[in-house]
């Protein structure tokens, strides 16, 4: 019983691991904005919605 208890624990411990690592350990300043995004914006207007 002990052993599927601390198998369980070691399960979880594993997907909070990678849960976090996919979370966390994207780029520095954020992820980068849609290429037509940066145009619009050097272009000083917001295009259609």
């Amino acid at each position: 019983m002990t052993v599927i208890l601390l198998e369980a624990l070691l399960a979880l411990v594993i997907l909070l691991g990678i849960v976090w690592w996919t979370m966390f350990a994207g780029r520095k300043r954020g992820e980068l904005p849609p290429p037509d995004a940066a145009d619009r914006q050097e272009e000083g207007r917001e295009g259609p919605r």
